[in-house]
């Protein structure tokens, strides 16, 4: 452990210990960071670099953001577990907080986006026998193919990526996978067994699997479909939501929210059951949360589901500062606006050189550039080493796809700082092609 008398290792001492010490299960880029303000990080020899994947959208409100770092020191000094073997007064403001900045009755927090997954997989099921009246042991999610919702073993049963899920059997049942954006398989797998459907879960957009945004209608229409079959739904916003894709939440659509969402009647598809996590608390605390309303979430009853840390003071207060954040500094509006002028400018890059990118897609500031090369190339990892060399840090998803998701208190002239530095990453590669 580094002291205040230690020498700082350098970059590659600090790989090295990972290598030798650690479990491989992540394959990061050559890069070692050791501080955050904003939009930069600056790596252990104090290169700054921009952050455009934003602890994969975990911290929209910058690092270490000063109120929302302020208030987990505050907290921290004041009382940081009780588990919920008792109350502490925390908790029942921040639920509130959470219900009425979201629309829905009830809040059962916990702390990661995998366990606030595995967590709505439970109340759809029990919701499912005791209020629809579904066999027991014999309740069925729906979910899209391509999806990514989390690690644990439930979660990857119903994965397509054979590396999540590859030699992790046997695997959970219960769980049936259709298209991705294709109404008319929803419907056909919503009516092939509608007695025993519990819940569909989907992602309004698909992040890891490389930004693919649904046609327009989609969200809607798989709700209505839904309702219409008294199946709940489920929208896991953990990476999407809380500002993100230039609405509160993507489920919101392209609403016209000025720093909180407005919830037009038109473009909003109200949750059944809404997942939340990763910038619900700035990055600064692992924090995540389902909301329902009472007739769903009642369903849960003393000692059937619980987390000894979800629900505790730090977490409370972290996540509510953060939310405060996101409205007070209107980071929803300005991810709207920002995202349209950064696709814009990298269509720009694209048509002049559609020998290398495929194209650019994405809503607000998640958004990623597919390059004109197979999955299994390395083209795209070389692009991401090339602009980290150049000072802005991104990584590749699924082979050739590049996932762009800056904080979202960047500023337009940082925008186009960046988008430079993309195109003289494609001028450089295009010229060996």
């Amino acid at each position: 452990m580094t002291t205040a008398t230690t020498p700082r290792l350098s970059s590659d001492e600090y790989m090295k210990l990972e290598d030798q010490y650690g479990a491989h299960n992540y394959h990061p880029l050559p890069v070692v960071l050791s501080r955050g303000e904003g939009v930069h990080v600056w790596d252990a020899e104090g290169k700054q670099y921009y952050d455009f994947l934003s602890a994969y959208s975990a911290v929209n409100q910058g690092h270490c953001h000063p109120r929302i770092i302020n208030k987990l020191v505050e907290q921290a000094r004041t009382l940081t577990l009780t588990s919920r073997a008792f109350y502490n007064d925390q908790l029942g403001e921040y639920e509130r907080y959470l219900s009425d900045y979201f629309g829905l009755e009830k809040v059962l927090p916990m702390n990661t986006g995998a366990e606030a997954v595995e967590t709505a997989v439970k109340i759809a099921r029990k919701w499912g026998y005791e209020k629809k009246g579904i066999p027991s042991n014999e309740a069925k999610i729906v979910v899209a193919g391509q999806n990514f919702h989390g690690r644990t073993t439930t979660i990857i049963s119903f994965s397509s990526d054979p590396d999540a899920k590859g030699n992790f059997g046997p695997y959970t049942p219960g769980f049936v996978s259709v298209p991705y954006s294709d109404v008319e398989a929803m419907r056909a797998e919503l009516d092939k067994d509608t007695d025993k459907i519990a819940a569909v879960m989907l992602e309004p957009i698909q992040g890891e699997a490389g930004v693919f945004v649904p046609t327009e209608g989609y969200l809607k229409a798989v709700k209505e479909l839904c309702a219409e079959r008294n199946i709940l739904f489920i929208a896991d916003e953990i990476q999407t939501g809380i500002g993100r894709t230039g609405a509160l939440l993507r489920i919101c659509g392209d609403c016209t929210c000025q720093g909180h969402c407005e919830r037009q009647p038109e473009t909003y598809v109200t949750p059944d059951v809404l997942i939340l996590g990763k910038a619900l608390s700035g990055g600064a605390y692992p924090v995540s949360a389902v909301l329902a309303n009472n007739e769903i979430m009642e369903v849960i009853q003393p000692g059937q589901h619980g987390s000894t840390f979800g629900g505790n003071p730090l977490a409370c207060a972290v996540a509510t500062e953060a939310l405060e954040v996101i409205r007070d500094e209107k980071l929803t509006q300005n991810a709207r606006e920002l995202g349209h002028h950064f696709r814009a400018e990298v269509q720009k890059i694209v048509d002049d050189y559609p020998g290398l990118l495929k194209l650019v897609r994405g809503k607000g500031l998640l958004n990623a550039i597919v390059i004109n090369d197979s999955p299994e190339s390395k083209t795209a990892w070389n692009f991401c080493v090339k602009l980290a060399e150049k000072g802005m840090l991104a990584k590749p998803t699924h082979g050739n796809i590049i996932r762009f998701a800056p904080p979202l208190v960047i500023m337009k002239e940082q925008i186009e700082e960046c988008v430079g530095m993309i195109r003289s990453v494609v001028e450089e590669m295009d010229a060996k092609l």
